[in-house]
């Protein structure tokens, strides 16, 4: 658990990296009120710490220019988070990765003290993240690019190859940014097609940031637009299963871009889109609850062949 010294100090963290930051954020980074910012903020200047205020509608924080701060501290659950932060992006398909987290560790171990420096070197030895890394990897200059641009809510034009191999240039205005199933994607308004769209960043050759500014749709969900994308993206079988457990059961155990899924009285029912039912029918039975196939029959008939093969392969092993 925090304590206010600790959050003090991640205010002061704040403050180095930023260097000019509001109020408002510094609450929301921190999940406290404004008051209580005031307080880390006093007891900052108490400590020394010269830190302006500028007053007004967009006041906000800011160091005073030319302030030495000391060398960085972290807390055991500072260190961990960047650890395990470390190992994630190692795992996230990003061609420059690898050298990039043994630098990044490096230097921090330099500044750690030896306990800590010990704990962070036996998660990096010890853990393995299993996040679906795909062989096809994006590139680091592509995610800031429109990452920034994002940030920035500039339009980009791209040069783009869709899954069938046809290029074509386009401008976007890019959303956000997320990562699922080993790749990551761009999601935002297309203007080639003239609606939403989602682009995975390593099947763009080419980003730039226009000059052009667009207005974020507000509360927007790049993950949440992801998985429902994903989710119904048209394919060789539209199948319907009720699936007799829980919503957040169903969920956890398939994964929301395995389909839709509705909650309904006799359980959850799951509509998909997919290419293979042999191997949809694979997927079911691996799950602990009972299920109903109420379509297609294809699937009926992939489910009963599986439980046919299975029993005959116990029948064999007794």
């Amino acid at each position: 658990m925090y304590r206010p010294a600790t959050r003090a100090l991640a205010v002061l963290e704040l403050l180095q990296t930023h260097r000019r930051i509001s109020g408002v954020e510094l609450a929301q980074r921190l999940g406290v009120d404004g008051r209580t910012v005031r307080r880390y903020i006093a007891a900052l200047e108490e400590l020394g710490i010269p830190i302006t205020a500028e007053r007004g509608r967009h006041g906000a924080y800011l160091l005073v220019a030319g302030f030495k701060l000391p060398p960085m501290m972290f807390t055991d659950d500072e260190a961990l988070a960047l650890s395990v932060g470390l190992l994630a992006a190692r795992s996230m398909g990003l061609t420059e990765a690898s050298a990039a987290v043994a630098s990044a560790q490096a230097k921090l171990e330099r500044v750690m003290p030896e306990r800590l420096m010990a704990r962070t070197r036996a998660v990096a030895d010890t853990v393995m993240l299993d996040l679906a890394r795909s062989a096809a990897a994006g590139t680091s200059d592509t995610l800031f690019a429109l990452s920034a641009a994002a940030q920035q809510c500039r339009r980009v034009r791209m040069r783009y190859r869709a899954a069938n191999g046809v290029q074509s240039e386009r401008e976007i205005d890019p959303y956000g940014l997320a990562h699922t199933g080993g790749f990551w994607y761009a999601v935002g308004h297309c203007h080639l097609r003239g609606g939403l769209r989602s682009f995975r960043l390593d099947r763009i050759a080419e980003a730039a940031a226009q000059e052009i500014l667009f207005v974020r749709p507000r509360d927007f969900d790049a993950v949440a637009h992801l998985t429902f994308s994903l989710a119904t993206l048209p394919r060789e079988h539209s199948v319907e299963v009720l699936l007799h457990t829980t919503l957040d059961d169903a969920l956890e155990r398939l994964g929301g871009t395995m389909g839709l899924f509705e909650p309904t009285e006799a359980g959850v029912l799951l509509r998909a889109q997919v290419d293979g039912l042999d191997w949809f029918a694979r997927q079911l039975a691996r799950q602990p609850f009972d299920f109903s196939v109420r379509g297609p029959d294809g699937l009926r008939a992939a489910v009963g062949a599986l439980a046919a093969r299975l029993g005959a392969s116990a029948a064999r092993g007794g």
